[in-house]
């Protein structure tokens, strides 16, 4: 005997997983953790200001 299936609930079913697919692949692409970001703004902070600390003053003549 055939076992009967709601079509609406099996789309419905079939387009959750999809989505929930889709979103764990963006968590792996695009997800990082605060402890990441800080981090990386931190690198940039300290990349910044050694820059500017070799930075010349334009009205300075030697």
């Amino acid at each position: 005997m055939a076992e009967i299936i709601n079509l609406r609930q099996a789309r419905k079913n079939k387009a959750r997983a999809e989505k929930e697919a889709r979103a764990e692949q963006n968590r792996i692409s695009f997800g990082r953790t605060k402890a990441e970001k800080k981090l990386t703004k931190a690198e940039q902070e300290l990349a910044k200001s050694r820059l500017e600390a070799h930075r010349r003053d334009p009205d300075e003549t030697p």
